[in-house]
């Protein structure tokens, strides 16, 4: 028995005229490399089947057109490349391919002041298609962790701290050494902003002449927006140094949306966004969202 011999139900009619947008795989195990990391990537890959009259797909073709990724590093050649040998594996079958690849970049960070560094990981998907009418079009998503000070709590964390000064210097003269030491207190610091841990969700969809994927770009850019990126290993003094930057940073999530659109607009290589912000509230048992778009 061979290849010749075996059966191959694929051959055999429709059972229903129809065509389908989307056949293929989910979550292919596949090495990846990206910004020069090796990673653990998960595919899906997939082709419409415009032919009604056809049972189904060759997805095993799917499967080891995926084996040119290995060990290369992901552009947008690469994608294109992969997405055309589905179409051609397809031919009379499929006008449309797909390729999703998703994992987590794992970046070395280093702290705001000591030397110590630490692994962070930055969750991203990527979504091609290459469509026989429409051309080829590629969306980035990206996920980003930092840390919200509320300027509400901040302005009236101020407001107690003013009166319990006022109330403890009643009536003294105002010595030097005395505030200073007042401000070292637990007096000094009677009330403190609540903060959370926040996310930013970034989708852009990539210009079409675009070559490279700009996700290290787009990390740097929307982690200086915000000022206030999530940190690894710390000593004292980089803790210090958070807390300072949280201090001159407040923002509501509807400031970080807008910092973040205004980073995302000057970013090259970039025909349309999307973003969200969540930033998950100490003081409530809810979520504060903003979101924010250009030309999607």
């Amino acid at each position: 028995m061979n290849t010749l011999t075996l059966p191959d139900v694929a051959l055999h009619g429709a059972t229903s005229q129809q065509t389908l947008d989307w056949v293929g795989m989910q979550r292919i195990a596949l090495p990846l490399r990206l910004a020069g990391q090796p990673l653990t990537g998960r595919a899906s890959a997939a082709v419409s089947l415009d032919d009604p009259a056809a049972r189904g797909i060759h997805m095993s073709r799917l499967y080891l057109a995926l084996e040119q990724l290995e060990g290369c590093e992901l552009d947008s050649a690469a994608l294109r490349q992969v997405l055309k040998h589905f179409l051609a594996s397809h031919l009379g079958l499929a006008q449309q391919a797909y390729l999703e690849l998703a994992g987590e970049l794992l970046l070395k960070r280093p702290a705001l002041v000591s030397p110590l560094a630490g692994w962070k990981g930055y969750p991203f998907a990527l979504c091609s298609r290459l469509d026989a009418q429409a051309g080829f079009h590629v969306e980035l998503q990206l996920e980003i962790g930092y840390s919200s000070t509320c300027p509400c709590s901040a302005a009236l964390a101020r407001q107690l701290i003013q009166r319990q000064f006022s109330s403890d210097f009643a009536g003294k003269s105002l010595d030097h050494a005395d505030i200073i030491e007042w401000l070292g207190s637990a007096q000094g610091i009677l009330a403190t902003p609540h903060s959370q841990r926040s996310s930013a969700t970034l989708q852009v969809r990539l210009s079409p002449h675009a070559a490279e994927l700009p996700l290290l770009a787009l990390i740097e850019g929307a982690e200086q927006a915000l000022g206030t990126a999530l940190q690894t290993a710390v000593k004292r003094a980089d803790e210090q140094a958070f807390a300072l930057a949280n201090g001159q940073n407040p923002m509501f999530c509807e400031d970080a949306a807008r910092r973040l659109h205004a980073a995302l607009r000057k970013q090259p290589g970039i025909s349309a966004f999307q973003l969200q912000v969540v930033h998950a509230e100490s003081l409530h048992a809810h979520d504060a969202v903003a979101r924010s778009s250009w030309h999607w």
